[in-house]
């Protein structure tokens, strides 16, 4: 993975931590959580440590609620720079999520780059905005810009000292478009911090279908980039504020794969852990070299990608 010439050393190795973490209804509670899977990542090594979506509350999304816009909070805010503070002192690069008001009846849901000195590389804001039963988001969160000042689009990769990072939350792991775009910007990992489960009176058929779909899919962009994928998700069971439901099941599952989709690291469906994995910088050049997708696109036959429908 390149780094910005003489700013940042270059490894052929890469030390990177996925946290899957139970969340509470108290924001310092989960919030002390986070902090004690990130000092332990950190012990362990990673020089890149990823927190699921959402990471400092429960999935608030459930219901559509007003008063739910008070835990918003600006960048740089309480979480970003408490996560700025363990980025200094442990010497890492975190990708944080905060649910942040950008001004008045302006939110979004955003990942936050923490730089290994404390200061932010960056920021993502979800693109694509999901409105599903039990995943109300457009009620809450405008969708993430798609051109930022310098002119690069809304899928530009942010650079750190442990490379080029192609964030993206949650539902944009479903478009391969995301994920492309984000490969031909240069990024040299895909991350999509999550957070998704099952409605409680799924059957089992059902959601074994859902669970293979969402590691199918986010596997396919590996392959398909030829880039690692990291995708941290959360575990537990959070209720329906309104009690019209049982609430959602969060399956955890977080993984990270490797640019053909080889599973390096995932976990189960239930355990707050870390995934730690070692990366071969070196590997999606080599990969590209024998699979070389991007070679032989045919950008001259695209066009009509943009638009809604072919008629």
């Amino acid at each position: 993975m390149s780094q910005n010439p003489g700013t940042h050393p270059v490894s052929d190795q890469l030390v990177i931590a996925a946290v899957q973490q139970a969340c509470s209804a108290n924001k310092s509670a989960s919030l002390a959580t986070t902090e004690v899977l990130v000092r332990e990542a950190a012990a362990g090594g990673a020089q890149l440590i990823i927190l699921q979506e959402l990471h400092a509350t429960q999935y608030f999304c459930q219901t559509e609620d007003t008063s739910i816009f008070d835990l918003a909070e600006p960048i740089p805010g309480p979480t970003s720079e408490r996560l700025s503070e363990l980025a200094r002192e442990l010497k890492v690069v975190i990708v944080g999520s905060v649910f942040e008001r950008r001004m008045n009846g302006v939110y979004h849901n955003t990942a936050v780059v923490i730089e290994n000195d404390g200061s932010i590389a960056g920021l993502y804001r979800k693109m694509h905005i999901p409105d599903d039963p039990g995943f109300y988001e457009k009620f809450y969160f405008t969708p993430g810009d798609a051109q930022f000042n310098d002119g690069r689009s809304g899928f530009s990769p942010i650079e750190t000292s442990a490379g080029k990072l192609g964030v993206l939350v949650c539902w944009d792991q479903w478009y391969p478009e995301a994920a492309r775009l984000m490969a031909l910007a240069g990024a040299e990992i895909l991350i999509y911090p999550t957070a998704i489960g099952w409605d409680t009176t799924d059957d089992q058929d059902e959601q074994a279908r859902q669970l293979e779909a969402w590691v199918t899919v986010q596997r396919g962009h590996a392959v398909a980039n030829n880039l690692p994928v990291v995708a941290p998700n959360r575990v537990g069971i959070e209720p329906d504020p309104t009690g019209l439901s049982s609430g959602i099941r969060f399956w955890g599952n977080s993984f990270i794969c490797g640019p053909q989709g080889e599973f390096l690291a995932r976990a189960d469906e239930s355990t707050e852990c870390i995934l730690t994995v070692t990366l071969d910088r070196q590997r999606s050049e080599s990969v590209r070299r024998i699979w070389p997708y991007l070679r032989d696109r045919r950008i001259d036959a695209y066009g009509d990608i943009l638009k809604r429908v072919r008629d």
